[in-house]
């Protein structure tokens, strides 16, 4: 199978402290932690960590952030073919502050001035394509242009390119907050809120909608039942990261034959290990280690 993620590649530079510091003061840490960031972009890490091939379609900047991002994606014999590393542009960086005693995280992002947009015609045919919405115009001419791939799109934020992907995929794959901005329901915490949440997005859509609802699980409807899935608990030290990585991991276990629940009970593990450790994708569990501890969720 061909997987195809396409859309935002940063840099991310993690210090882990025990406690966010005090303005105006200057404080000793270990050592940082450093690894490409982007949803997309993680989302494509996590699954040619798990031995699928897998493309990637973004930019960054022709400078040492950027070339770390490439070395890093070949390391784990991503395909780069399709990344485009631009002259007088600065990759996007990320410093990120993790307070490992509540997992709590401040992240600080520099971007470029310049708006830099792919501009590598791919005309390959893929069997799997995730898009974050980043790279509006090249993911819609690859998602038309692969008719009968499974698609997935990563619902961050609300941004107009987001929004205009959305008809185009089979699974709209959204956070709380998008879903919140977009359909402009209040959301008093209960399911009957929810419900009427999802439902708007699937008369929009017209798609598979799942909401991610962050360390409570995710939510969907399966068949003609509404479920909030449940994550696990756990003792959470950072939690960077963890949305791309479900993603990535919704994106395997749905193209691998799982069930709609499966899949979102995986997923919702897959990130919940993964905030055990620091730092984005250095993060994500081994694929094995996610079916091991299967038995920890509820899989009907």
């Amino acid at each position: 199978m061909k997987y195809l993620t396409i859309g935002h590649a940063s840099y991310d530079i993690t210090f882990k402290l025990d406690k966010y510091p005090l303005e105006n003061t200057k404080q000793r840490v270990g050592k940082h932690i450093d690894c490409g960031g982007g949803p997309a972009s993680n989302a494509g890490y996590l699954l040619a960590l798990w031995d699928q091939s897998v493309s990637f379609q973004g930019v960054a900047g022709n400078d040492y952030y950027g070339k770390m991002i490439k070395a890093e994606f070949n390391s784990v014999n991503v395909d780069t073919t399709y990344l485009e590393l631009i002259d007088n542009f600065n990759t996007d960086l990320s410093i990120i502050i993790a307070n490992i005693t509540n997992a709590s995280r401040t992240i600080l992002t520099s971007k470029d001035s310049n708006v830099v947009k792919c501009s590598l015609e791919n005309n390959n045919t893929y069997d799997v394509i995730l898009v974050d919405g980043e790279e509006e115009e090249m993911s819609k001419k690859v998602l038309l242009n692969n008719k009968d791939a499974i698609k997935i799109i990563d619902a961050g934020t609300c941004k107009p390119g987001t929004v205009n992907l959305c008809p185009y995929v089979d699974y709209l794959v959204c956070s709380k907050n998008f879903a919140l901005d977009y359909t402009k329901i209040e959301y008093d915490g209960t399911v009957e809120s929810l419900i009427k949440i999802h439902d708007k997005l699937v008369n929009d859509f017209h798609n598979t909608v799942v909401i991610t609802l962050e360390d409570k699980g995710c939510f969907t409807k399966i068949e003609e039942e509404y479920k909030i899935i449940p994550s696990i608990k756990v003792d959470a030290v950072d939690t960077t990261g963890a949305g791309d990585i479900f993603h990535g991991a919704f994106t395997y276990f749905i193209t691998h034959g799982y069930s709609l629940l499966d899949t979102c009970c995986l997923a919702n593990l897959t990130a919940a290990l993964s905030t055990l450790r620091v730092g984005g994708r250095f993060s994500i569990p081994k694929l094995s280690a996610v079916l091991e501890r299967r038995n920890l969720v509820d899989i009907i």
